[in-house]
């Protein structure tokens, strides 16, 4: 219950920082975002290939069990 209750403040704290009227961080939020999402692209992209190799590797062994 008090995780529950924490997240929703965490959740709150970090809406109203990003208001104008709060802290007004939008920009500082953006910027971030901004940086962060190529690198996160990248390493969704890289998971993605080893799922991928690892889908055909389980493909293969399926077909040389048959």
């Amino acid at each position: 219950m008090k995780a529950l209750v924490l997240g929703f403040a965490v959740i709150l704290v970090s809406i109203l920082a990003i208001l104008p009227a709060g802290l007004g961080w939008w920009e500082d939020v953006l910027a971030f975002l901004r940086g962060a999402l190529p690198i996160l692209g990248g390493f969704i992209g890289l998971i993605l290939l080893f799922v991928g190799i690892s889908d055909l590797k389980d493909r293969a062994d399926e077909k040389k069990d048959h």
